[in-house]
Formats: C-alpha cells, sequence, structure tokens
C-alpha cells in the first residue's frame, strides 16, 4: 500500500470515529508501528490532523465531535494521573461521592479503590467495573441506568430521574472543554443534561482537567465556572488561564508529578 493511501485510511477513520490509534491502524493495514507514525507525522506537518500520544484526532475539533473513551484515554495520560491522584485525595474516607463519565474521571474512580467506606454514584460503567470488588463489604456502588453515550456515559431520562433524589458530599466531573464564556461543554446533548443533574446532587463540584480542555467549547454547556468549587488540572495551564479561574471564586489545584518530593497539590488562590 503506498503512503498516500495509508494516509488517506488514517484520515478517513479519523473522520469515522473522532481519532485513530497507532496500535488499530497497524493491525488493520499489517505495517510496522514507525511506518503509522511517519504517516501521522506527515499529516500533521500538513495540518491535517493532531498529534497526541498513541495516535491522532482532528485538528481544532468542532463543537459536536465526540471522540470514543479509547481515542481520548491515549489523550495526555501522565497528567490524567497526576490529576487523579491529587483528586482522589480530597475524598474522605466514609464520604459519599458522584463519579462522572470520561478518561479523567476513570482514572481519579481507579485512584479512588483504597478509600475505605465509601458510598460512589456513577453514570459510567467503566468507573464501576474499576471500583467492583465482591470481596469488600464497606462499599456501596449504585449506578444511574441511562442509553450508553459514544463515551460510554449513562445519560437521559432513567439518569436523570434517578440522579433527582440523590445527594452526594462531592462530584468527580470530567467535562470536554472548559471556556471562560462557555463555561464547562460537552458535544452531547444528554450528557450535557445528565451531568447538570448530577451537579445539582452534590455538595462540593469537583472539575477534573488537563490544561488541553481549556478553551475547548462544545455543543451544549454544563455549567459556568461559578457553578463548580474546584478545578484540577496540570501545571501546564497558562498563567492567563489561571487567573480568570481563580477570579470566578474557583479553587484551583495544578496536580503535581509522581517524582516531585514537595506536597501532593499546590494550592492557588
Amino acid at each position: 500500500m503506498l503512503a498516500r493511501q495509508r494516509q488517506e485510511h488514517i484520515l478517513r477513520k479519523i473522520a469515522e470515529n473522532g481519532g485513530v490509534r497507532v496500535s488499530h491502524i497497524v493491525a488493520e493495514l499489517g505495517v510496522s508501528d514507525m511506518t503509522i507514525r511517519r504517516d501521522i507525522e506527515s499529516l500533521a506537518e500538513r495540518g491535517l490532523v493532531a498529534k497526541v500520544h498513541g495516535g491522532a484526532i482532528p485538528v481544532g475539533e468542532r463543537t459536536i465531535d465526540e471522540p470514543g473513551f479509547h481515542i481520548r484515554s491515549e489523550m495526555n495520560p501522565d497528567h490524567k494521573s497526576d490529576i487523579a491522584r491529587t483528586a482522589a485525595s480530597l475524598i474522605k474516607a466514609g464520604s459519599s461521592v458522584a463519579v462522572s463519565a470520561g478518561t479523567t474521571a476513570y482514572a481519579v474512580a481507579v485512584a479512588l479503590r483504597p478509600i475505605k467506606r465509601l458510598t460512589v454514584v456513577t453514570n459510567s460503567p467503566r468507573v464501576e467495573q474499576a471500583l467492583y470488588d465482591p470481596s469488600r463489604d464497606d462499599q456501596l456502588l449504585v449506578l444511574t441506568g441511562g442509553v450508553r453515550t459514544p463515551s460510554d456515559a449513562l445519560a437521559g431520562p432513567v439518569a436523570n430521574a434517578m440522579l433527582a433524589t440523590t445527594h452526594v458530599d462531592s462530584l468527580i466531573l470530567g467535562v470536554h472543554g472548559i471556556d471562560l464564556n462557555a463555561g464547562l461543554t460537552t458535544p452531547n446533548l444528554q450528557e450535557a443534561q445528565t451531568n447538570r443533574a448530577l451537579i445539582r446532587s452534590a455538595k462540593h463540584v469537583i472539575v477534573v482537567a488537563d490544561h488541553s480542555k481549556w478553551g475547548v467549547v462544545g455543543l451544549s454547556t454544563i455549567a459556568t465556572l461559578d457553578d463548580i468549587d474546584t478545578l484540577v488540572t496540570d501545571a501546564n495551564l497558562d498563567e492567563e488561564a489561571r487567573r480568570e479561574i481563580t477570579r470566578h471564586g474557583v479553587n484551583l489545584i495544578i496536580a503535581q508529578t509522581d517524582d516531585v518530593d514537595s506536597p501532593l497539590v499546590s494550592l492557588v488562590r
């Protein structure tokens, strides 16, 4: 297969799925990992795709683009790990917490495993699976039900009705994008409604999002910056964005990396 044909295949897969993983294209075309990485590099140099860890996504994501869970899990994995550990450190033993769908929220769920006596409400089957342990009797897991979306969230009327009568101490909320004017957004209308229900159920709203989410605007607004209490992000968020976020009264927490000996979080207030 010629390079042009491979690259057309990559572009077609990105258009269909909202992104591609190198490993999937290698398996489909029967070529080397290095060949596909060179093809992606060539497409990126021409401004046709944006490179991410392990693959590629569309350039200038549109408001309706919704990459699947596997694609998004390859984006900024180190930042997500740092953010997850930091966010989990904010959750106390014996408390109740809601966890939304999304790859960063899923990473937080994994980091929550050691915490004792948790009640967890989630609209993500992946989060429920990450936390489920039949040998533990100190944990209650509640799955909302609903219609599954491309990002593996359960959304819609069933989820919303369940959450309308639910009350939790904290919410861990993953988002598609954060913008000063548009607020917290998602490309999925059903998820937007269910995420609003999650916010209404919580006393304290903790948004988890790496720096690449800043300035991204999805189709539907979930909430404004004034509606959230805490944002956990990574150190690559620029200074102007930090100032704007704290100006809205948000407690901004910059996650530290694993190899830093300083305290786990840095509070910017």
